[in-house]
């Protein structure tokens, strides 16, 4: 199988860490090095490098280089501007499609912790098994470990099939508290990992029965591809393609996963360097009398006191101050005042 990494996120419910010309993607926020390079140097286990490619935007194409000097240009997949992951998914398909080559592939996103590589490789290989076999599309599903409404959750059938895989019968997208609970508790519910396997023919059997003009436009583009593009949906692959198949399955995974896209994700990868109050500390950070922060100081030295469940950062970019339970309002408040020209991101 081939692996494509997909890079080209803004990453805003990071801000003001995670920046639109530096996003999480490609910084240092749970070890050394970035989360492209943990998931590429993750991925050097699981297949020759030679066989993992990253798609990005044509913006980052910079980063991405000075990030993974070994990457030549032959594994490098151009959008010329971010549309989301329906169009991103078709480009990847038609750059393999259009080199005669029908080789599984592996759609994984740049910015989630997984810890153990052997389990994951285990996982993937079986899904590529159901997918060189039929003209399955096969997702990992994540075995919940909380009722998290952050996230999209698969309902599968009952039944196990090849592999263990279970059959998809819906989605439901980033539930409220309430429905998250009654989810969780039901043993044929996953995360939705948004790692898929198909091979480029699935995607493009799915993509003309599902979304017919955005495949025609960019399976017709030619050098007109720029404009074009540009052109095309801002469409997520869920809702272009993956919720109308009915030849979905997903393989069930039971280890350590995190989708990296919150502060409180960070909080949970990192809990172990917790201090005593529970805060999570990052930079020149001093905190009295104050519990469960997240706290990010970068350049300058911070005196926090009587805080409790803030989360708190502060860079060259901007200050933000936000209790923990608005943290979902994030996303929308930075783009809000993107428009306004508040200069955020």
């Amino acid at each position: 199988m081939r692996i494509i990494i997909m890079a080209g996120g803004k990453g805003s419910r990071l801000w003001p860490r995670s920046l639109e010309d530096r996003p999480k993607q490609f910084l240092a926020l749970t070890s050394e090095e970035s989360m492209l390079q943990q998931t590429y140097r993750r991925l050097t286990r699981i297949v020759p490098p030679n066989r993992i490619y990253v798609v990005t935007a044509v913006q980052y194409r910079p980063l991405v280089l000075e990030q993974l000097p070994e990457l030549d240009e032959e594994r490098l997949i151009l959008e010329p501007v971010q549309r989301d992951t329906g169009p991103c998914v078709a480009l990847s398909a038609l750059h393999f499609l259009r080199r005669g080559e029908d080789e599984t592939l592996v759609l994984m996103p740049s910015d989630q912790h997984i810890p153990n590589v052997l389990a994951l490789n285990e996982a993937l290989c079986k899904a590529e098994n159901i997918a060189e076999s039929s003209d399955a599309i096969v997702t990992l599903g994540i075995v919940p470990a909380r009722p998290e409404t952050h996230y999209g959750y698969i309902l599968t059938s009952g039944g196990k099939g090849h592999e263990g895989a279970r059959k998809v019968l819906s989605f439901v997208e980033k539930p409220d508290r309430d429905t998250a609970l009654q989810l969780v508790a039901k043993p044929d519910v996953f995360w939705n990992s948004g790692i898929m396997v198909w091979r480029p023919s699935t995607i493009a059997r799915a993509m003309k029965e599902h979304q017919p003009g955005l495949w025609d436009a960019l399976a017709k583009a030619g050098a007109e591809l720029d404009r074009i593009y540009a052109q095309l949906p801002k469409i997520s692959v869920d809702y272009a393609v993956l919720e109308k198949a009915n030849n979905l399955y997903t393989i069930p995974f039971r280890y350590e996963w995190e989708d990296l896209g919150s502060w409180a994700s960070l909080e949970r990868i990192r809990e172990e360097e917790a201090d005593s109050n529970g805060n999570i500390l990052h930079g020149s950070v001093h905190a009295f009398d104050s519990n469960h922060n997240i706290i990010f100081a970068e350049g300058r030295k911070t005196i926090v006191i009587g805080a409790e469940d803030l989360i708190i950062v502060s860079t060259s970019e901007g200050l933000l101050i936000c209790h923990k339970s608005k943290e979902s309002d994030l996303k929308a408040i930075v783009q809000r005042v993107e428009k306004q020209g508040g200069g955020v991101g």
